[in-house]
C-alpha cells in the first residue's frame, strides 16, 4: 500500500466509526422520546426496553445477523470491524421503532424475545436483499441510508405486533380515540433533538467514505439536506396542526421533524436543497394526517412510530426518482412491497407464536398498575406519589 492509500484507509475507517457512534447515540434519543411520550407509570419499563434491545441487537447481529447480511465482510476501503459496528447500530434503530409502537401493554420478556429473532434473522435477510448485493439491489432499488431497509422494516414489524396486541385500555370510547398524554414533554423534545443530531451519522455515514473530494462533497450535501428536511418537516407539522386543531401540538411537531428525517434518508445526497426542503415539508404534513387516520381506524400507536417510520419511510422511497435519474418508481414501489411483506409476515408469525405460548400482553390489572411496578419494580418518578391521608 502507498502512503496515500494507507491514509485514506485510516481516514475512512475512522469516519465510519465516528458515524456509528453518532447512530449509537440515537438509542438515547429513542429512549428519551419514548419515555416522554408514555405515561409516567411506564417510564422505567420503556427505558429498560431501550437499553436491553440495544444490547440484544449488538450481540445477535454479531453472532448471526451480520453473516446473513454481508457474509464474512471483505471491505476494501475500511476495516471490516468498522463496517460491522456501523451496521449493528442500524439494527438497534429498527428495534427502537418497534419498542415505541407496542408501548404500555406488551410483556417485557415477549418484546425481548422478539428482539432476538428480529436482529438475528428477520432484519438481516431483507438487508441482504438490498444492501448485501441481493436481488433488490440487482433490480436497481435505491435506499441510501435506510428509509425502507431500516425505518419501514421496523414499522412493518411493529404493525404486526400492534395488530395482535390491540389498543390500550381506555384508548377508544364510543368509537372515538381518547388522548392519552405523555408524561414528560421536555424529555420527548430532548429525545427528538438527540435523534436529529444522531441522524447526521445515520445519513452522512452511509456514504461510507470520506477520503476523496467527491465523497467529501457528497457528505456535505447529505448533512445540509438532512438538516433542512428535518427543519421543513417541523414547520410542515406545525402548520397543519394549527390548521386542523388551532393548536401548536408539540407531539405532532416533534414527529414532523422525525418524519422529515425519515423521508430524506432514502436519498439525501442527490436532491437540491430546495427539493430536500420540499420533501421534508410534505413529510411533516403527511405524518400528522397519517397519525390522525391511524387513530381513526383504531390502531393504537402511542408514539406515532407507524406514521413516522412506516408511512414517511414509504414516501421517502417513492420520491427518490425525483432526484436520481436512474431510479425507477416501479422498482422503488415493488421493493417497498417486498420489504414490507417480508417484515410484516415474518414478524406476525413470531408475535403470534409468542402470543399462543407465553403471551404478549399484560393483564388489565397489570396495565393499570403500569410496567414500572409490574416488570421493573422501580418507579421513574418516586417522589410524585399520592399520600394515603385525606386532603
Amino acid at each position: 500500500m502507498s502512503d496515500e492509500t494507507i491514509l485514506a484507509y485510516a481516514l475512512d475507517t475512522f469516519y465510519l466509526l465516528i458515524s456509528g457512534a453518532l447512530v449509537m447515540w440515537m438509542a438515547a434519543g429513542f429512549a428519551m422520546l419514548e419515555a416522554g411520550l408514555v405515561r409516567s407509570k411506564n417510564t422505567t419499563e420503556i427505558l429498560t426496553k431501550n437499553i436491553a434491545l440495544y444490547a440484544i441487537a449488538c450481540l445477535c447481529y454479531l453472532l448471526i445477523g451480520y453473516y446473513l447480511m454481508y457474509g464474512s465482510g471483505g471491505a476494501e476501503h475500511y476495516a471490516d470491524a468498522a463496517d460491522f459496528f456501523f451496521q449493528s447500530v442500524f439494527v438497534a434503530t429498527a428495534l427502537s421503532i418497534v419498542s415505541g409502537a407496542v408501548a404500555e401493554r406488551m410483556k417485557l420478556i415477549s418484546f425481548l424475545l422478539f428482539s432476538v429473532v428480529l436482529s438475528a434473522v428477520i432484519y438481516p435477510i431483507q438487508g441482504q436483499w438490498s444492501w448485501g448485493g441481493g436481488f433488490l439491489s440487482d433490480w436497481g432499488f435505491i435506499d441510501f441510508a435506510g428509509s425502507g431497509v431500516v425505518h419501514l422494516a421496523g414499522a412493518a414489524a411493529a404493525l404486526a405486533g400492534v395488530l395482535l396486541l390491540g389498543p390500550r385500555h381506555g384508548k377508544y370510547k364510543n368509537g372515538k380515540a381518547q388522548a392519552i398524554p405523555g408524561a414528560n414533554m421536555p424529555l420527548a423534545t430532548l429525545g427528538t433533538f438527540v435523534l436529529w443530531f444522531g441522524w447526521f451519522g445515520f445519513n452522512g455515514g452511509s456514504q461510507l467514505k470520506l477520503s476523496s473530494v467527491e465523497d467529501a462533497e457528497a457528505i456535505a450535501n447529505v448533512f445540509v439536506n438532512t438538516n433542512i428536511a428535518a427543519a421543513a418537516g417541523t414547520i410542515g407539522a406545525l402548520i397543519i396542526s394549527k390548521v386542523l386543531s388551532k393548536k401548536a401540538d408539540l407531539t405532532m411537531i416533534l414527529n414532523g421533524a422525525l418524519a422529515g428525517l425519515v423521508a430524506i434518508t432514502a436519498e439525501p445526497a442527490s436532491p437540491t436543497h430546495l427539493l430536500a426542503t420540499t420533501i421534508g415539508l410534505c413529510a411533516g404534513v403527511l405524518v400528522v394526517l397519517s397519525i390522525l387516520a391511524i387513530d381513526r381506524i383504531k390502531i393504537d400507536d402511542p408514539v406515532g412510530a407507524l406514521s413516522v417510520h412506516g408511512v414517511c419511510g414509504c414516501f421517502g422511497l417513492l420520491v427518490v426518482p425525483m432526484s436520481v435519474s436512474d431510479a425507477s418508481l416501479l422498482t422503488q414501489l415493488t421493493s417497498l412491497a417486498v420489504i414490507f411483506g417480508w417484515m410484516f409476515v415474518t414478524s406476525f408469525i413470531v408475535w403470534w407464536l409468542l402470543k399462543v405460548s407465553i403471551g404478549i400482553r399484560v393483564t388489565k390489572e397489570q396495565e393499570y398498575q403500569g410496567g414500572d411496578a409490574v416488570d421493573c419494580g422501580v418507579e421513574a418518578y418516586p417522589e410524585f406519589v399520592r399520600g394515603s391521608g385525606a386532603g
